[in-house]
């Protein structure tokens, strides 16, 4: 074997472990990628099925995808960014009949556990907060892949409206408790960025 070619062969391995920033089993913080991530709501009515989303938040995960229950997730959603394209319904909601945004400008989700399942399933535990009602969750989730520090998650879940104090009805166009909620997160881990 030429020098220059054993020189390669023991000096790459070292390269690699210099340039990995955090040891091997350790959840990395991981940036989200805006542009490919959302969190959708569907809240029926006699009258529609009121579609929407918030447009303003944010997120902190720590991943290990070798070991995924070792992760961790905390959104923090901007609930005045309340959106479901009636700007007359949107400031209803930001009322006091419904998220009282002027007292309760934040909901969040802190995860408490994360349980693999099989096939790329999980079970995210975690405290959903709601008008400054917090509640003890089960979030379902699927990791749609996770490849070369890029990943992309996804879910669904069902909430009662009520059990946070967001209970305002109508004789008219009476509203449904249950809200689904629908969330698809991509996130990278920015080392692997560079």
């Amino acid at each position: 074997m030429k020098l220059s070619r054993l020189a390669a062969v023991l000096v790459l391995p070292v390269a690699l472990i210099a340039a990995r920033p955090f040891p091997a089993g350790t959840p990395v913080p991981h940036v989200i990628d805006k542009a490919h991530s959302q969190i959708n709501f569907i809240a029926d009515s006699r009258l529609i099925s009121a579609r929407g989303h918030f447009a303003t938040w944010d997120a902190k995960i720590a991943l290990d995808a070798a070991n995924l229950a070792a992760s961790s997730v905390t959104i923090s959603i901007d609930a005045k960014s309340i959106d479901t394209r009636v700007e007359r319904r949107d400031e209803h909601l930001r009322s006091a009949d419904f998220f009282d945004v002027a007292n309760h400008p934040t909901i969040t989700f802190v995860s408490t556990a994360v349980r693999p399942q099989a096939e790329g399933k999980l079970i995210i535990d975690g405290d959903l907060t709601i008008r400054g009602t917090t509640r003890r969750i089960a979030v379902p989730a699927e990791m749609v892949f996770y490849e070369g520090g890029m990943g992309r998650f996804r879910g669904e879940f069902v909430l009662q409206r009520t059990q946070y104090g967001v209970s305002y009805d109508s004789k008219l166009n009476p509203i449904k408790d249950a809200v689904t909620v629908q969330w698809d997160i991509a996130v990278q881990n920015p080392a692997a960025a560079k």
